[in-house]
């Protein structure tokens, strides 16, 4: 039986959406349930305001950051287990963020995060050539994510293979906030706090303040970390129903140390190694972001509404990496340590309306958003004669550019009773501009530019059999170009940046279906596939350096399946499974083995796309009686292939997790004191991989059985 659940998965999905749309509800649902009156929110990752997350014909996981969770709150990883198509892989290294993918898009990234667009509060934290990161996601004052999946991703952008956003908590009355402290493995100590307020009735002021601060020695050898964050809000309501937002966002990572990756042979003789270079280099990176960003939001009557986004940051990066000397001595190299410095900023303006359109109601918005990316990237040699892991002489010296101007529109239209369309379109023109100030001799000028453009329709369509069913088709294009880091070597060894590289362009189509009742049952499934031209691949890796190319054409299908089943009263079941298959379906010549420069391996047409699991799944059994919690976890991945060869695999795995937490009341709030533990039969695997790192080094090994203590105090004034 377990063999044919692994061997047809796509039978599986199949059977799981046949059954949900030819039962009547009836038979589905608990006896006694009642319909469902679903409430009318905001669904701002669809940028839709007068229609249910239910009626989205996409794929739309909220989750809920309510503080009660038994986590640290130190990486958005954490509150992302359990969502379907969605793989959030924790590398036990606070030098490189963490790694997201959502459907294989995304699942490339060696550092940070491409093909995804990531939201903190409204504000991108995607920069405009594709590149991303989520370190500055800030938990301790978080109320929710949303994660969007599917062909409406592409309404966002380039790059927008999915879309994670970020929204902290608003200032509330009365006022209230926690203070929280956390112990766990390898000395690692967490502390946040918050407070929130909104003064008393009829004051138009309110802010929301959280900050955090965490050390660890890190589990590997040399990982150990300290991140401080701090995540500001204040808003203010305007005549009329309008609002202004004012948000600040500060991060800091001074010197947080890099294992590296490990080869198999590694990892089998002592997972908590680091490799030697990372040692004789000391490897490590110091990253510090601030941003601002202004939010302003104005009904203006007739149903019109008129939103306006500004933001503006810097952030800026110093890393040392382990090149060897010897590789420096290329006059084309870049030397082994990065200083780069990057300015952002942005402007997005909407308008929008809700009316009727032929007696049914209509929702329309349009509107054009522009970015700008200033980066100023310097190299320099990371030796000073015998002395290794320090400033050297200057290699590379870059003013880069990259802006994007977007123009888009959507519409949504319940057409009859049980029907709702939903279509969209987005124009995308993409920039970038390099000046090079680093011109000896043996080193040209590499300046250059290129431009891309896209344009990416939309459509999706809902049908309501029931007020509680939903079952929804969709389709789209998507476009993904590549990054400034993707763009700075060139393939074949020369002078210059990779201006030749061309975006990928997705077509993309899904159906799935949505149930719920009146008693908290929720079960959602989805059959996706995503269809890619001039997928974007490494070339090669010499000298420390990755070069890419485009390989042709690749492909992303499968299934997810979720579920919420309240038992009782007190307990409850959470199930998650996503069934992948992602692969080439071009071959295409490669480099193997550390300084390859000739492409002479051939990659055949049906290989897996490296960084992608075939399965994942979850599950999480939780009981909650009064002040008690207790819940069991089970998290379970398949193998993971490393590189494009497919030579070489992370094995599969399924972990147990365990967390028990009891709350108490008392006259100004409550105070909780909460245990998890992790791994809890110290299964040793493989978390994370470093897709096609040229030394072979590909493993990052997860942690055995560690054990977190924490205690919360959550106040409120007024509660006398």
């Amino acid at each position: 039986m377990s063999g044919l659940f692994l061997a047809r998965p796509r039978v599986l999905a199949c059977a799981v959406l046949s059954v949900l749309a030819a039962a009547p509800p009836s038979a589905v649902a608990l006896d006694g349930a009642d319909a469902v009156t679903l409430d009318r929110v905001e669904v701002t990752s669809a940028r839709l305001q007068g229609v249910a997350p239910f009626d989205v014909p996409a794929s739309l996981s909220t989750v809920e950051v309510d503080g009660t969770a038994a986590r640290p709150g130190v990486s958005v990883s954490e509150a992302l287990v359990g969502v379907p198509g969605l793989a959030a892989r924790e590398r036990q290294n606070h030098a490189q963020d963490t790694q997201l993918s959502i459907r294989g898009f995304g699942a490339r990234s060696t550092f940070g995060v491409r093909g995804l667009r990531l939201y903190a509060d409204g504000i991108p934290a995607t920069m405009p050539d594709g590149q991303g990161q989520v370190s500055h996601f800030n938990l301790a004052g978080a109320q929710r994510i949303e994660v969007l999946r599917g062909p409406f991703s592409a309404l966002h952008g380039n790059s927008s293979g999915g879309v994670v956003q970020l929204w902290s908590a608003e200032g509330t009355s009365p006022a209230n906030g926690h203070l929280q402290a956390s112990l766990g493995r390898d000395d690692s100590r967490m502390l946040s706090a918050s407070v929130r307020d909104a003064g008393s009735k009829g004051d138009r002021i309110g802010y929301a303040l959280a900050a955090s601060r965490f050390d660890t020695d890190g589990w590997r050898d040399h990982s150990a970390a300290r991140r401080t964050s701090f995540n500001g809000k204040l808003h203010a309501d305007l005549p009329g129903e309008g609002r202004l937002q004012l948000v600040a966002n500060h991060f800091d990572a001074p010197d947080a140390q890099d294992p590296l990756g490990l080869t198999a042979a590694q990892v089998q003789a002592d997972p908590r190694q680091a490799t030697a270079v990372a040692t004789q280099y000391d490897t490590r990176k110091s990253a510090r972001q601030d941003q601002l960003g202004l939010r302003y939001e104005q009904p203006i009557g007739g149903g019109h509404g008129f939103d306006a986004m500004a933001y503006g940051g810097q952030r800026a990066i110093e890393q040392y990496l382990s090149v060897p000397v010897g590789a420096q001595g290329n006059p084309l190299s870049s030397g082994g340590m990065i200083d780069l410095d990057n300015d952002y900023s942005g402007l997005d303006l909407r308008w929008r309306w809700s009316g009727t359109l032929a007696g049914r109601a209509f929702e329309l918005t349009a509107g054009a958003n522009a970015d700008r990316q200033r980066q100023h990237r310097r190299g320099y040699e990371n030796f000073v004669g015998d002395a290794l892991g320090v400033r050297g002489a200057l290699r590379r010296d870059e003013r880069n550019r990259v802006e994007n101007l977007d123009r888009y529109a959507q519409a949504w239209w319940r057409f009859a009773e049980r029907w709702s369309l939903l279509a969209g379109a987005r124009h995308s023109e993409v920039r970038f501009r390099s000046s090079d100030r680093y011109v000896t001799a043996t080193n040209p000028d590499d300046s250059g530019r290129v431009d891309y453009s896209e344009t990416t329709p939309v459509l999706g369509l809902v049908f309501a059999p029931r007020e509680d069913w939903r079952l929804y088709a969709s389709a789209g294009r998507g476009f993904e170009t590549p990054t400034f880091n993707e763009l700075g070597y060139r393939a074949d060894g020369g002078a210059g940046l990779a201006f030749d590289l061309a975006p990928a362009t997705s077509t993309n189509v899904e159906l799935g279906t949505k149930w719920r009742n009146a008693r908290g049952m929720q079960v959602e499934a989805a059959l996706f596939r995503a269809d890619t031209d001039d997928e974007l691949a490494v070339a090669r890796n010499v000298g420390g350096r990755s070069s890419f190319r485009n390989v042709g054409r690749a492909r992303r299908e499968g299934a997810e399946l979720s579920a919420v089943l309240p038992l009782d009263a007190a307990w409850t079941l959470a199930l998650a499974w996503t069934w992948l298959d992602a692969r080439f379906r071009d071959s295409f010549p490669i480099c193997t083995g550390a300084g390859c420069t000739d492409p002479s391996v051939l990659v055949p047409a049906g290989n897996a796309i490296p960084g992608t699991a075939r399965q994942q799944a979850s599950a999480r059994l939780q009981w909650q009686p009064r002040t008690w919690r207790l819940a069991l976890e089970a998290v379970g991945s398949g193998a993971v292939v490393v590189n494009d060869s497919g030579s070489e695999q992370a094995p599969g795995y399924v972990v147990a997790n365990v967390e028990a937490a009891r709350e108490w009341r008392l006259s100004h709030g409550a105070l909780r004191m909460f245990a998890r533990v992790d791994n809890l039969f110290d299964h040793a695997y493989v978390g994370s991989v470093i897709v096609n790192e040229g030394n072979g080094r590909y493993y990052e090994p997860a942690p055995g059985r560690g054990l977190l203590l924490g205690l919360r105090w959550q106040w409120q004034a007024g509660t006398d």
